[in-house]
């Protein structure tokens, strides 16, 4: 499972993906997180399963979704309370969650 995160520049969800990268690896998960800035998102949509973005850009949802509907990925909005408190546990199973679904349908 691959799971891109979206913030404004790309830093600020670092400590995040590091958190998320640790979950995956105690739950034995095959699974690669990065983030990248806004602008990026396009050069990595191809390499993703689950695109989230962070609470700052949020505003972008409806673009971000058009472009997941087209590479068949889930789009979503990262939980401010799990992204403002760094709880990687919650967003991975968040992103786990929408992987599956997406899997199921």
């Amino acid at each position: 499972m691959n799971i891109l995160l979206c913030c404004s520049v790309g830093m600020s969800s670092s400590l995040l993906v590091s958190k998320m990268k640790k979950i995956a690896l105690e739950q034995g998960i095959d699974c690669k997180v990065w983030a990248v800035a806004i602008d990026a998102v396009s050069k990595h949509i191809d390499e993703a399963d689950v695109l989230l973005l962070g609470p700052q850009v949020r505003y972008l949802l409806p673009d971000f979704k058009r472009a997941g509907e087209e590479k068949g990925i889930p789009v979503a909005v990262i939980n401010s309370v799990h992204y403002g408190t760094v709880n990687g546990t919650e967003v991975f199973k968040f992103a786990r969650q929408l992987y599956n679904s997406k899997n199921e349908g």
